[in-house]
């Protein structure tokens, strides 16, 4: 194979990246990311990878979830806080039930970009340029906004970087601290009846909490108590910023993509022969790999020994996105004859992509009683070959949308107008997420009974 840097991509075919017509300004906006600090750490790239390493064993689990796509215009602090308040409250559902450490990562904080389907959108009888994500183009219906534009890498670098400190003070500087269990509860959740028993959960640990202080173990000298480990991730989809973020570590001499803890290539994208699967095949963070209905064992193999050569643990996740109707049908044999590899694999949950449905009102949408059921069968077809569930994945928001139907809230078709406000695809909000979590809860009770 041939000697890998950051530039090998070059040399294959690459689907869904833009064509920047500005070439001397694209040129201009590596050299200046190149130049610019990295916004994570190779050291905490490879905590991760330790923790994975966990996962794939069933001695933790992983918690992924974010935007479907981050937006320049919503960029706030408060949005920053809930969709950190809603992570740390289903980690401690999770952590409760089935007494394992969760691992917390977010989509957020360089997750810009977006595979589409078309390369076009017609509006009124006009093309426009598919919007492909703030870091590559305008979402407004205006010819000249939707050309790629690499100036806005600089502004996604930039966005990230508050993004990441912003949540390093939550994760670090008191937030975290589970005295404050109760006050991660959103408002417009804690009448819910899974708010509620949130709030019950909740109890017990504060409960807990003055039973071990009355033991002498408290936050002022047990920080586990008061901090969280919080880690980034992101689609490696536009490889002009990703190998402009690539930078040598000093102690181990590896090359990490420090625009994130954990990268990740689509479905669209992880061709063994092309471009996205060359560059991550270099970097040393954590990977991962979607993987849908029309994958095959061989492909398989073939992508662990590209990014996975060494059989590290914790280096590779294959994150499942099938379908609730698919998942029984065709994950069950392509496991089984997986396991008997011997590969080390991050088996992980994508319940989201598989269940997306257009609505008889034109919005594109998610039932969340599908969510539920790929979450369940594939839960259950681990078990039943011996093997861990060892994460999900999901698009999820803090704020109180109305994107994906049903659940608790009963939301409706006619209800997806209310507050329907993602970039692209439709997000699970707090409520949806926490209800989620409950029923992960009962899984990792029962895996943890076995």
């Amino acid at each position: 194979m041939k000697i890998w840097n950051c530039k090998t991509w070059r040399d294959f075919p690459i689907q869904q990246h833009p064509v920047y017509e500005n070439q001397e300004e694209l040129l201009l906006v590596e050299q200046q990311l190149r130049e610019l600090p990295p916004l994570v750490f190779a050291k905490e790239s490879r905590s991760l990878q330790d923790l994975l390493a966990l996962a794939s064993k069933g001695k933790a689990f992983l918690l992924q979830g974010g935007d479907c796509a981050e937006s320049f215009l919503h960029f706030n602090a408060v949005r920053i806080r809930d969709f950190f308040k809603v992570i740390i409250q289903m980690s401690a559902i999770l952590t409760f039930a089935g007494s394992c450490p969760v691992i917390k990562v977010g989509r957020i904080a360089g997750q810009f970009a977006k595979p589409r389907t078309s390369e076009i959108e017609t509006y009124n009888g006009i093309d426009f340029p598919s919007y492909r994500g703030d870091i590559i183009n305008d979402m407004e219906l205006d010819l000249e906004k939707r050309k790629p534009d690499a100036k806005r890498m600089l502004s996604a670098y930039h966005q990230s970087a508050s993004t990441l400190n912003l949540l390093r003070a939550f994760a670090k500087g008191g937030l975290a601290d589970l005295k404050e269990v109760h006050q991660w509860n959103l408002d417009f959740v804690k009448n819910n009846d899974f708010g509620k028993q949130y709030e019950k959960l909740a109890d017990k640990i504060t409960q807990t909490l003055g039973f071990m202080e009355a033991c002498g173990i408290n936050p002022q000298n047990t920080p586990l108590l008061k901090e969280v480990d919080f880690y980034t991730s992101h689609e490696a989809l536009l490889l002009h910023y990703e190998e402009s973020m690539v930078r040598k570590d000093s102690l181990s001499g590896g090359y990490y993509d420090c625009s994130a803890h954990m990268l990740w290539v689509g479905e669209r994208t992880r061709a063994i022969n092309e471009a996205h699967i060359e560059f991550l095949r270099g970097i040393k963070n954590p990977v991962g790999v979607k993987i849908g209905a029309n994958i095959t064992k061989d492909e398989i193999l073939k992508i662990c020994d590209i990014l996975n050569p060494n059989n590290e643990a914790g280096r590779l996740s294959f994150i499942v996105r099938m379908g609730a109707k698919n998942i029984e049908k065709i994950f069950p044999k392509l496991l089984e004859s997986l396991l008997k590899e011997g590969r080390e694999i991050v088996w992980s949950c994508d319940p989201m992509h598989g269940n997306t449905i257009k609505a008889n009102n034109g919005y594109k949408t998610r039932d969340f009683q599908s969510i539920l059921s790929e979450v369940r069968s594939f839960f259950a077809i681990h078990k039943s070959y011996g093997s861990y569930a060892g994460g999900v994945h999901l698009e999820m928001t803090g704020d109180n949308v109305t994107e994906c139907i049903g659940g608790s809230q009963e939301i409706t078709e006619s209800r997806l107008a209310c507050n329907y406000n993602t970039q692209c695809d439709p997000r699970l909000n707090a409520v949806q997420s926490i209800e989620l979590a409950f029923l992960i809860a009962d899984l990792l009770k029962d895996r943890k009974i076995d």
